[in-house]
């Protein structure tokens, strides 16, 4: 049986040890950390095609989370300008699906678990050598461990990618920072299901309720330089709080009443994605997910494609005997998707972010006057291509496939 060593515990860790397993690979997944994520992340909207990614590999609908079927976009002045589908349902009703992050990763762990996989922790991985017909990875408590493959399912600043290629990779700044949290006890109009998306004054606000009446948010303030670790690190919670207050004062929204009252809010991060990756695999190890093509997330599709990924890379170990071709093969099905889905989060921060009074100003008239209703619904149905993609586990694949 084919072994494969999986470096990295988050989403696309445990769900590659899935697909892996359900193509007939044995895998261990090895996590850096002395302990799960559990906890850690802030909260996302994972996709209608991810949910269907996840269903094709026999995991069960998520009882964690709330549904979010529909989005409905503000300038911030309050102006309303349309509601739309969040994509297309699937036959059996699924929608977008609002979840925590670490909800999301300990449901993929324990159904990884639950299926027999092995998962590591405390196992940073320093090195990996390619061996006559296998790798060895080297991790940093003095270990080791071989299999057939490897895969860095190891996120933005990969270990495993800049093993298959050293070349230096120089992340793409968007031009905004992130920040999130979690608001109780407030009134602000809305009900769940309904994701409120404000272009306002000064920075980009959303929220959502949830079931239970607690309000999930997230903000993308305009910051024109990257800022440096240090200069964000420099930040108090209550300098940030009040520097968020501040961006949003000049909005008609609800974003000064939740942030406010959040009792925590996430110190800020700079939205970065990667364009393009050169190399994704040297014939025994591979990448996948944020290791190969990190995705704005203002694009929303981040998550959705590591789940994508795994599953396509499960197919191709499952159906090409040679592990390199079925890396190649691998590859070919998914770059071109993935490097347009980079740049569709590209243009989405792009289109949230405040460069300048002047534009902003051309913003706010020009938009209530072309993004009407029926002009949100066609935009919807242009977006078949990202929404409406499947990766149909039963259809074999081909060396020379087109078709994942």
């Amino acid at each position: 049986m084919t072994t494969a060593l999986i470096i990295g515990g988050g989403v696309a860790g445990p769900t590659s040890a899935i697909a892996l397993q359900k193509a007939g690979v044995e895998a261990v997944v090895y996590e850096a950390y002395d302990r799960g994520a559990d906890g850690i992340g802030a909260n996302l909207v994972l996709a209608v095609n991810g949910y269907r990614a996840l269903l094709e590999l026999g995991v069960k609908h998520l009882e964690d989370g709330f549904d979010v079927p529909r989005y409905r976009y503000h300038i911030g002045s309050g102006k309303a300008l349309a509601q739309v589908n969040n994509g297309n349902p699937l036959a059996d009703g699924t929608v977008g699906h609002a979840i925590t992050r670490s909800d999301l990763y300990r449901r993929l762990r324990d159904e990884a678990i639950s299926r027999g996989v092995q998962i590591e922790f405390g196992k940073r991985l320093v090195n990996a050598e390619l061996t006559n017909d296998g790798v060895v990875a080297h991790f940093a408590d003095g270990s080791k461990a071989e299999g057939d493959l490897l895969i860095g399912a190891d996120g933005l600043h990969s270990t495993v990618r800049r093993l298959i290629d050293p070349t230096e990779l120089e992340l793409r700044y968007g031009g905004l920072v992130t920040t999130s949290g979690y608001t109780s006890g407030v009134e602000v109009p809305g009900e769940p299901g309904t994701e409120f998306m404000y272009l306002g004054k000064r920075a980009f606000f959303c929220y959502i309720h949830d079931p239970a009446g607690v309000v999930w948010w997230y903000a993308a303030p305009t910051w024109p330089e990257e800022p440096t670790a240090d200069e964000l690190s420099a930040l108090t919670p209550q300098q940030w709080r009040e520097q968020l207050l501040d961006l949003f004062a000049a909005d008609d929204s609800p974003a000064k009443t939740i942030i406010q009252a959040a009792e925590e809010i996430t110190p800020p991060r700079p939205i970065q994605d990667i364009p393009h990756v050169p190399r994704w695999h040297n014939g025994r190890m591979v990448i996948i997910g944020d290791a190969c093509h990190a995705v704005s997330p203002s694009g929303g599709q981040g998550v959705s494609m590591a789940i994508e990924d795994a599953l396509v890379l499960g197919k191709c170990l499952r159906d090409i005997k040679s592990i390199e071709e079925a890396l190649n093969t691998y590859e070919r099905l998914r770059r071109d998707r993935v490097e347009k889905v980079v740049e569709f989060g590209r243009d989405a921060s792009r289109s949230i972010a405040v460069n300048g009074q002047a534009r902003r100003v051309f913003r706010d008239i020009f938009l209530p006057l072309v993004f009407n209703q029926k002009g949100a619904e066609k935009d919807l149905e242009k977006m078949s291509w990202l929404y409406d993609y499947r990766v149909d586990w039963d259809s074999p694949v081909a060396a020379d496939s087109t078709v994942p």
